[in-house]
């Protein structure tokens, strides 16, 4: 194995092709909740394969695997995929495996985590929550704000963001606007890293969340969380689409009719706003910016360097004693 040289990206590239084709065929379209909840299925294959595409620019391809998870615009697709009627459903921590979900990595309170084994893969439970929470979060006498156990004030939203997303109707259910409730005396909290006040409501724990049994309460959330849902496989068919034709515009038109916004011409700024929008703290951003070939303008204020943090550097350890380099800048 130290002999061993990098593979061309094209080479890895057609190998997870041909792993998501296998699979494909081999998936079944839909499985049975109650027992096997969780399990990878034919349309969550296909939302990869779909996803794979279109980094690589094949378009074409892209679409053509997209429509058969999408179905018609709105409606309820082949393998039962529907969007939710209520955006703020989605982030229900009960409301687990529902029809907008195609691919979550699921979560259990009944894991017991503890932090002497925190981080092993052995944990179950969702830390996302309590990384988003507000730290030391209190309420005033008789606040009406709401009564959140306390987390750990990371991954805040910028102002910029919160500019841009304060008109929308998707506002409430993904920011919580902390800021303002700590300037009116309802609310207070510690503030973290490059504090916004702006926090990630999607994520934020909640009391009725916490665990009551074993292992440490902060580790312990059950909420899923989604990689690929509907919404973002309507917005990437539109897309790989050209952001142009009949179906584009449904596809973009069902995602704003759904929290009740009219039609706007279909376009590929459009999409961008759109995913950033309806996407908003679910971790597809960064990689939207480098596909787009955005993320030297929108990230230059955070050091970003084109032609090299597009990717990620290889960790020394995995290159000493072989004849692996390392990336390109690093």
């Amino acid at each position: 194995m130290y002999q061993v040289t990098q593979a061309k990206p094209e080479e890895i590239f057609a190998q997870i092709e041909k792993d998501l084709t296998e699979a494909i065929a081999a998936l079944p379209p839909t499985v049975p909740l109650a027992t096997e909840a969780g399990r990878l299925t034919k349309g969550a294959a296909q939302a990869i394969l779909g996803k794979v595409y279109l980094f690589q620019k094949k378009n074409a391809q892209a679409a053509a695997q997209f429509a058969e998870v999408n179905g018609t615009p709105g409606g309820t697709s082949q393998y039962g995929f529907r969007l939710l009627t209520k955006f703020s459903d989605l982030w229900a921590t009960s409301n687990k495996f529902n029809s907008e979900f195609i691919l979550e990595c699921s979560h259990s309170a009944l894991g017991n985590s503890d932090w002497g084994w925190w981080g092993s893969s052995a944990d179950e439970g969702n830390t996302l929550n309590v990384m988003v929470g507000p730290r030391s979060y209190s309420r005033s006498a008789g606040s009406t704000a709401d009564d959140l156990p306390s987390g750990w004030s990371f991954n805040v939203f910028t102002q910029d963001f919160f500019d841009f997303m304060k008109n929308d109707p998707r506002f409430g259910a993904t920011v919580y606007d902390l800021k303002a409730l700590k300037a009116a005396g309802q609310a207070d909290y510690i503030p973290g890293y490059q504090d916004s006040g702006y926090f990630l409501n999607k994520f934020l724990p909640r009391q009725s969340d916490v665990r009551t049994g074993g292992g440490a309460l902060e580790l312990n959330y059950r909420q899923n969380s989604p990689i690929i849902r509907l919404a973002d496989t309507y917005l990437m068919e539109a897309e790989a689409l050209g952001a142009q034709g009949a179906r584009a515009q449904a596809l973009l038109d069902a995602v704003r009719a759904r929290v009740g916004l009219p039609s706007v011409p279909v376009s590929l700024q459009a999409i961008k706003d759109e995913r950033r929008r309806e996407l908003a703290g679910e971790g597809h951003r960064f990689l939207d910016l480098v596909r787009w070939g955005d993320a030297a303008a929108k990230l230059a204020s955070r050091g970003f360097k084109a032609n090299k943090n597009e990717i990620f550097p290889i960790p020394d350890r995995e290159l000493d004693g072989t004849l692996l380099v390392q990336n390109p800048g690093y």
